[in-house]
């Protein structure tokens, strides 16, 4: 992924490697992103969650409030992305269950 290896996205990664409780992530996700830009990412993870878990549209869009574009385009890289969202699911135990 060539968009990945420009150096600011280095120093990203570095960065978010470095968090090592929640509340460094919370300061620093706090301090990089907008109220709404955090809610917009806490939304795709619940819904990824809630489709790992076999979840139908309606209850996912009940639950989360994510459009069914948002979920659409989660779906699609849950299922035939790069595997990020299964990955990360399973690593804090919120995969399928």
């Amino acid at each position: 992924m060539e968009l990945y290896e420009k150096e600011e996205f280095q120093l990203l990664f570095r960065a978010l490697l470095a968090l090592e409780t929640e509340e460094d992530c919370a300061a620093f996700l706090d301090d990089l992103m907008t109220r709404k830009e955090l809610l917009d990412i806490a939304q795709r993870l619940s819904v990824a969650k809630m489709l790992s878990e076999q979840a139908v549209y309606s209850k996912i869009v009940e639950q989360t409030g994510a459009s069914t574009a948002t979920i659409s385009r989660v779906n699609r890289c849950y299922n035939y992305g790069t595997g990020g969202y299964a990955k990360i699911l399973d690593r804090i135990g919120e995969g399928k269950k």
